[in-house]
């Protein structure tokens, strides 16, 4: 089986934890290349995974031109997608890019021109877009389980080690663009349609670690048909991962949400009737390699495509702004042509077999 070769551009904890582990357990992909500022640590893993391929980021358009990459993962910091996408793109080299997409609009809409340009797959690292739990969730909403859905509400939570490079402004740090991303994500395709308005509210605390990025923050958005939802997150306080959707007849409760590290329990209350429902223990990362490799090899667009990843930018953008003034803004997106559905879902198992510094 033709299987796409990946170069990991950014060799961090994520990478190390939940990537480059899942790509033996894909069926569809392998690992080909690194890519690290770190020459020991990414010797150590090149030697782990049986490559190679070691640069530095002063030699990535040297691994750009090697005939024997096909794609590249961007999990560096925020404000290093847009250029390593980009370098990427006209490169010939399709690419998976962690989320959020980029730190502004402008920056999407870039990095989606340049592959549309290049005529290679740009893909935000939506991993929950391929996780049976979630779609079973987003399968059940739309057969009417609940009724019509009005309400979605969220807690995402952690405690934030001081130094993580996520605290670092420049690179548009902060618990909205890491964890918030997800619960924006998840309710534009529970309600499956954009937001219009939005209002947030922010608060540093006093902890030090929170001097330049917020410790926590709260949003409601505002959806057409008058629904509603509201999501707190937060780098400061106990693990929680949560969301609801409420319905005219019923509700929906996953616990956990968003996690990786996880099976997805499902929670379905409809009048007196309660069913619950623990969902495979898979390897998302896996499934995710899986599917968009399955797109590269297919010549079919992912659908978590860059404009899925400049919607959540956008709206980031303007709860950012509402948080900071006080004041409702308005949200103006058009309607997403496609979102998560079962073809998309892989059921692929995890593996122990991991290198972490």
């Amino acid at each position: 089986m033709k299987k796409v070769r990946y170069a990991v551009v950014g060799a961090g904890w994520i990478s190390q934890e939940a990537f480059m582990p899942s790509l033996a357990q894909s069926g569809n992909s392998e690992l080909a290349a690194i890519v690290s500022g770190n020459a020991a640590n990414a010797r150590k893993l090149a030697d782990f995974y049986g490559i190679d391929g070691i640069y530095d980021y002063g030699a990535y358009d040297e691994m750009l031109a090697r005939d024997d990459i096909d794609a590249v993962y961007i999990a560096l910091p925020n404000g290093m997608h847009a250029e390593y996408t980009i370098r990427a793109a006209r490169a010939g080299k399709h690419a998976l890019v962690e989320k959020p997409l980029a730190t502004t609009v402008a920056e999407c809409e870039a990095m989606i021109a340049a592959a549309d340009a290049a005529g290679v797959w740009l893909m935000t690292a939506y991993r929950l877009h391929s996780e049976p739990g979630t779609i079973a969730i987003l399968e059940k909403i739309r057969r009417g389980e609940i009724g019509d859905p009005r309400i979605f509400s969220s807690v995402f939570t952690f405690n934030i080690a001081a130094g993580n490079h996520r605290l670092d402004p420049h690179h548009w740090g902060g618990p909205l663009q890491d964890i918030g991303v997800y619960c924006v994500n998840a309710v534009r395709h529970v309600f499956g349609c954009e937001p219009t308005e939005v209002i947030a509210m922010k608060s540093h605390g006093s902890d030090p670690r929170f001097a330049e990025v917020e410790e926590m923050l709260s949003v409601t958005l505002r959806f057409p048909g008058d629904r509603l939802a509201n999501f707190t997150v937060s780098f400061g306080s106990q693990d929680v991962d949560v969301y609801r959707v409420v319905g005219t007849e019923g509700e929906i409760v996953a616990e956990p949400g968003f996690r990786f590290q996880f099976a997805k329990r499902v929670r379905l209350t409809r009048g007196a009737t309660v069913s619950e429902e623990t969902f495979p223990d898979v390897d998302e990362f896996a499934g995710q390699a899986a599917y968009f490799s399955d797109c590269i090899l297919k010549g079919e667009r992912p659908e978590p495509d860059g404009a899925e990843g400049l919607a959540d930018v956008a709206i980031m953008r303007a709860i950012e702004e509402a948080a900071a003034t006080g004041q409702r803004q308005r949200i103006d997106l058009p309607p997403r042509p496609r979102h998560p559905v079962p073809a998309m879902a892989r059921e692929l198992p995890r593996t122990d077999r991991r290198l972490v510094f």
